[in-house]
């Protein structure tokens, strides 16, 4: 209807910020008749498209979504506890999508068209990912990854896990030995979850300084403080990385630093801070297993301009630990702790402990973190 499209012009020029109490406002004094259900559903559809992320928004507020995914044709898929869904809704036509795109990414204070076909930001809990033709061959892909403002603490984790009276004890004796670790794991295996998690096991009187692309962790602990990378401009000034982070949090007396994510060259940043006296550090990295962290490492630290061998040794000298956590059933835990070591001109990681068909099993490397965690005499019987 007109008065309709009137009110849409309407809001999407007001220079006031659009507040749902804002929008609600402007539908009731636009003299639409509608009953107050209808109301109601015309202000949230108003929200949603205007301040919003559309028709994407409804799968965001759904419990146990992680991630919505816009894909060939415009369909909707979600992922979560349930798992890659189809929802059988599609946004529209390529256009639709593509516009669709322009302004959630727009709305994150960056750009998307012919010249930079591939864009990231953030919506309040919400990373947005999108990526445009030609450089996305079956049309306009957006990707939604949602991040609960729900603090979760071990405890609650670990009900999910299998085993739990195993692997809780030997994940708080890492904070409580205050070793420096890395988590590993593939995309939505939990990496970032139990991060915070174990971040809340810290002491209260600790100072906590966590650096990240985009800010995700928010542990329950009193005393968190985040520094947050930064893009350029269209012309590549003002961007402020990962690494220039990581060297900035040397001068804020951490008791903790943490990287939500090692992806490049900040791993020499790190690792740096972590061989001068920084312990009870961690972060996480991806990786498909935990032989597979130092070749990660490796790669991570070609970009820094280091070589394998002086990767391999600041990462031994530096890592006491890695947490590999999977996807299992739809559950996310953590199957193996690896400690790190070196050997032979390359990065060795020892196990610890290991889930094996099911059965969590101590390795070869148990002796040494049972003394150093205090779980020595007996604390873990596996």
């Amino acid at each position: 209807m007109d008065e309709l499209q009137s009110l849409r012009e309407e809001l999407a020029a007001s220079s006031e910020p659009l507040t749902a109490a804002r929008i609600a406002e402007a539908v009731r004094s636009s003299g639409l008749a509608l009953g107050s259900g209808t109301t109601q559903q015309l202000v949230r559809s108003l929200r949603d498209e205007l301040v919003g992320l559309g028709p994407l928004q409804q799968f965001v507020d759904q419990e146990g979504v992680t991630d919505v995914l816009v894909g060939v044709r415009g369909r909707i898929y979600t992922d979560g506890t349930a798992g890659l869904q189809s929802t059988e809704v599609q946004v529209g036509s390529e256009e639709q999508v593509r516009g669709l795109a322009r302004r959630l990414i727009a709305m994150s204070g960056g750009r998307l068209d012919e010249g930079h076909p591939c864009a990231d930001g953030r919506i309040g809990d919400c990373r947005i990912h999108a990526v445009i033709p030609p450089v996305a061959v079956e049309g306009t892909m957006i990707s939604v990854r949602v991040s609960r403002s729900s603090v979760t603490s071990v405890a609650e984790l670990s009900r999910q896990w299998a085993q739990p009276e195993l692997w809780v004890p030997a994940v708080r004796g890492i904070i409580a030995g205050r070793m420096n670790w890395l988590i590993s794991g593939a995309t939505g295996s939990g990496k970032t979850s139990l991060l915070a998690g174990m971040l809340g096991e810290c002491r209260a009187e600790e100072r906590i300084v966590v650096v990240e692309d985009t800010t995700e962790l928010h542990p329950d602990h009193p005393h968190v403080l985040h520094l947050q990378g930064r893009q350029g401009n269209v012309e590549g000034a003002g961007r402020v990385d990962m690494g220039r982070l990581v060297r900035e949090t040397l001068r804020m007396r951490p008791d903790r630093l943490m990287v939500g994510e090692c992806r490049g060259a900040e791993l020499r940043d790190f690792l740096t801070a972590m061989n001068t006296g920084h312990q009870g550090a961690g972060g996480t990295v991806h990786a498909n297993s935990p032989e597979s962290v130092p070749a990660r490492l490796v790669a991570m630290g070609a970009l820094a301009g280091l070589s394998p061998e002086t990767v391999s040794l600041q990462a031994a000298a530096a890592l006491d630990v890695v947490v590999h956590v999977e996807r299992v059933a739809g559950a996310r835990m953590p199957v193996a702790v690896s400690a790190v070591s070196y050997a032979e001109g390359r990065l060795v990681m020892e196990p610890v402990l290991i889930q094996d068909q099911g059965r969590t099993r101590r390795g070869p490397g148990w002796g040494a973190f049972a003394s150093r965690t205090g779980l020595q005499g007996g604390g873990l019987d596996v």
